[in-house]
């Protein structure tokens, strides 16, 4: 362990993200609002911790070792969403209460869109934007973001990556220098903002909702400048803008670089993963429009197969959006919905959930133990693809999946203690872990009303599915610390 060169690289980041708050000013400023001296004095407050951070550690330019990543990684995410408070905390309208402001923070970080505001039409631009910055600023991963500056700094950047990036696999890389990868992902990831900007604005929105629209979208997000989130526009044609970007979100941002590379559409055709991807979406949304048409519940096919689509891909992806109460759904649709978020998106994307990939991964081992149930003394591989998966990614899988439920179970459990009913407890931290945003009961709209101690739980829940369990976890291990 390396403590100076862990505050320093802290310190580094702290700086880089202070100027974050700067935009919103220039937002708030722009139309006259009254939101504009929380971002500066956020501003300062974490400019100036990160430099008191950093400069006594200036020299300390020794290469990262792995367990210094894990520790960076959590620490920046935990105090990342302290600091980003700040602004919230210190606005006027919405008055939010520190316990608010840090579960905005931590929600719009960690791109889960769960809310504490009610009100948001009437919230100043500047406080609208600050959000929707922060869920796109998430997506990526703020460390992947810095992974591209902090070589310039003279600081190595995989350690950080491999404890960032989600999926099982973190040690491929794009590009042989992992600076090089941080840039690639991030020119892709910004070309999908600029080209949803543009759809929404070409689709009827104003250009400040398209901008904040396209945020949330690319980062699988859900943050909306509206209550009614995108059902504010009631647009067939914005949803299918929506729906198209979500879908590419939600996909190995690996698979739109080769794409883009080979200038084709084989790499995704031959990915398992976004096959499967793409399987259990358009399943859903199968599924989904099929029951609501047999309910009548909205009176016409048609209307039945725009929303219906519209939820399955929007919750089935983690973003989260939505366009009606599908709480209030008939039958098991709500529950299906949300059973389909721990999916999620796959492995290198922004989405949340467990990843399709490790869903597959443990589909197959469970199919080949029923093999060698039948078949004893036969061999079995488990493929991706047409290549077989090592044992100790299998291993590995499994472990995260036993950790994750572990960690599902117990702050499930303490949130029932605080008061909360089980459907309540359940969907909030299926939305929370899998990073959705909207749950079933009392958390069905937002936030607001559950009490602080169930909100501080529900954080945590959060930064364990953002750093996917295994991050923070590995922190209480006592090999980690020891020498």
């Amino acid at each position: 362990m390396q403590p100076r060169v862990i505050q320093r690289i802290l310190g580094l980041l702290l700086m880089v993200f202070s100027f974050t708050m700067l935009p919103p000013a220039g937002v708030g400023w722009f139309y006259g609002d009254i939101g504009v001296r929380p971002f500066i004095n956020g501003f300062l407050v974490t400019l100036g911790t990160g430099l008191l951070l950093w400069w006594p550690a200036r020299h300390n330019r020794r290469e990262l070792k792995l367990r210094d990543g894990f520790l960076v990684a959590v620490s920046f995410w935990v105090v990342l969403g302290l600091f980003g408070a700040i602004p919230l905390a210190l606005a006027v309208h919405p008055h939010l209460s520190i316990t608010d402001a840090v579960f905005e923070s931590v929600s719009g970080l960690t791109t889960t869109g769960a809310t504490v505001i009610v009100g948001l039409d009437r919230l100043p631009k500047s406080i609208l934007f600050y959000r929707q910055e922060l869920e796109w600023l998430g997506g990526m991963g703020i460390i992947v973001l810095a992974v591209a500056v902090l070589p310039m700094l003279g600081v190595g950047g995989m350690q950080l990556y491999r404890a960032e990036t989600p999926g099982p696999i973190k040690d491929a890389k794009l590009t042989p220098r992992i600076a090089e990868t941080a840039k690639a992902l991030w020119y892709i990831y910004l070309g999908l903002t600029v080209a949803c900007a543009v759809a929404y604005w070409l689709s009827g929105m104003d250009p400040f909702d398209a901008i904040s629209y396209s945020f949330a979208t690319v980062s699988i997000g859900g943050f909306a400048p509206h209550d009614a989130s995108m059902g504010y526009f009631d647009s067939p044609l914005i949803e299918s803008v929506a729906i198209v970007f979500m879908l590419l979100a939600g996909a190995n941002f690996g698979l739109h670089f080769y794409a883009i590379r080979r200038r084709s559409l084989r790499p995704y055709l031959e990915d398992s993963e976004f096959r499967t991807y793409a399987t259990v979406l358009a399943l859903l949304a199968v599924i989904v429009v099929g029951y609501l048409y047999l309910n009548r519940y909205f009176g016409s096919f048609g209307e039945d197969f725009r929303q219906g689509l519209f939820q399955a891909v929007s919750i089935g992806t983690t973003t989260g959006f939505t366009t009606t109460s599908y709480h209030h759904w008939p039958g098991f649709l709500p529950a299906l919905l949300i059973f389909a978020s721990f999916i999620g998106g796959c492995a290198g994307s922004t989405g949340g959930g467990i990843k399709v990939v490790r869903f597959l991964l443990l589909i197959k081992q469970g199919l080949r133990e029923l093999h060698r149930l039948i078949h004893p003394n036969a061999e079995f591989a488990v493929k991706i693809g047409r290549r077989p998966v090592d044992d100790r990614i299998l291993d590995a899988v499994w472990g995260f999946f036993a950790a994750y439920v572990a960690t599902f179970s117990l702050i499930m459990l303490a949130l029932m203690a605080t008061g909360l009913n089980q459907i309540t407890a359940f969907s909030a931290v299926a939305a929370c872990m899998n990073n959705l945003g909207p749950g079933l009961g009392a958390v069905g709209e937002n936030y607001a009303h559950i009490n602080p101690v169930a909100k501080w739980l529900l954080c945590l829940a959060m930064l364990f599915g953002r750093l996917e369990v295994f991050t923070p976890l590995v922190l209480f291990t006592p090999g980690f610390w020891r020498r």
